[in-house]
């Protein structure tokens, strides 16, 4: 379980670099915390359960940050 972190950290520091490339500093810079977040979970030995509910508590975290981005800040379209 460890390693998907490391491997999610991959996956972030790709999509990063890209949006660094196409000059989306923010969404980059954002996607490179992700990164450090995941790698450095990955390598810090938790149980598999500690694990799942670490992913459980960041999946719930981002959903509710991006609806609420999406609702709240984006507005309805014209």
């Amino acid at each position: 379980m460890a390693r998907m972190f490391r491997v999610l950290g991959f996956f972030t520091l790709a999509i990063g670099l890209m949006a660094f490339a196409g000059n989306m500093v923010e969404m980059a810079l954002l996607f490179f915390l992700q990164t450090a977040f995941f790698v450095i979970l990955g390598y810090l030995k938790f149980t598999e359960k500690t694990y799942i509910l670490l992913f459980w508590g960041y999946m719930i975290v981002t959903f509710t940050g991006f609806s609420y981005w999406t609702v709240f800040k984006m507005g309805l379209p014209l």
